[in-house]
């Protein structure tokens, strides 16, 4: 699960300090337009992320939402190429590429329209 935040070190401080979680580095996907760190809980794997610049991609997403809120969900996959075109078949849409980039864990990834998936965005990462 993905949250956008409007500020990245408050919100990783919350997450450390009142749930004890590990947080890690931040760090700046200029590709994706957002800084994010990871919040590791033992029963779950977060992301914080706040914008990169004014283009960010989240920027309108935080103009709607000042306090932040949950962004997208992400499911792992074996085969993305594969998942990609099951999805597609029946009926999904995909957001930007049709082809898989490179996301934050350095994995491909897609995303797929919210307006298929019960007005959430859905994330497909390959593992």
């Amino acid at each position: 699960m993905a949250i956008a935040v409007p500020d990245l070190e408050a919100a990783a401080r919350t997450y450390r300090e009142m749930l004890g979680a590990e947080v890690s580095a931040p760090v700046d996907l200029p590709a994706q337009g957002v800084t994010i760190v990871f919040v590791t809980l033992s029963n779950a794997r977060i992301e914080l992320m706040q914008p990169l610049g004014e283009n960010s991609p989240i920027a309108g997403f935080l103009a709607r939402s000042p306090s932040g809120g949950m962004h997208h969900v992400c499911y792992e996959v074996a085969d993305i190429r594969k998942a990609r075109d099951h999805l597609v078949a029946h009926g999904a849409r995909l957001l930007g590429s049709t082809e898989p980039e490179i996301g934050a864990h350095g994995k491909p990834v897609l995303f797929l329209h919210p307006k298929d998936f019960c007005g959430t965005l859905v994330e497909l990462e390959e593992v």
